[in-house]
């Protein structure tokens, strides 16, 4: 049972690089190809409800800013959005994107392993401390806004060399 908080914090440390390395941005052209119509810049400033009927909340790209955390199939979830970019980190993948808006508030992710579970998420609901998002692969990730400064208390010592 102690591999899930271990498994968690190595999620977490996964999210935190990717963090790092997402907020010194990147002028590469390769993520620039084919953008969707209206896509834009990754950012919205919608105040419909996105997701789909029935989702409650604001959900546009300023009511995503933040950490959400959950698990999925017993394994950790954390989603991290700043200024229309995302970062996942869901078990052992990594993965980073834009938040979009076509008609609805959509995640589009690109996995570093190539996972493709959660490449594209529709935003279902959003009350401000549930957020609620359903994968193209199937997946539904139900996730708790959390405090991004506070550090965990209870992780496991990790083993000696």
């Amino acid at each position: 049972m102690d591999s899930l908080p271990r498994s968690g914090a190595l999620a977490a440390a996964g999210l935190v690089a990717v963090l790092a390395l997402t907020a010194c941005g990147s002028d590469d052209p390769a993520s620039d190809k084919a953008p969707e119509p209206g896509a834009g810049s990754g950012q919205t400033s919608s105040s419909g409800t996105g997701g789909k009927e029935g989702g409650s909340g604001d959900a546009d790209a300023t009511a995503l800013e933040g950490t959400w955390t959950g698990t999925s199939d017993s394994l950790p979830v954390v989603l991290s959005v700043t200024s229309g970019k995302v970062a996942l980190s869901a078990g052992k993948h990594i993965c980073q994107g834009d938040v979009k808006d076509m008609g609805e508030v959509m995640l589009a992710l690109k996995c570093l392993d190539g996972n493709t579970d959660r490449t594209m998420g529709s935003v279902e609901s959003n009350d401000g401390e549930k957020l609620v998002i359903s994968w193209d692969a199937g997946a539904e990730d139900t996730l708790s806004r959390t405090d991004a400064t506070a550090l965990p208390t209870d992780l496991p010592e990790l083993p000696a060399p």
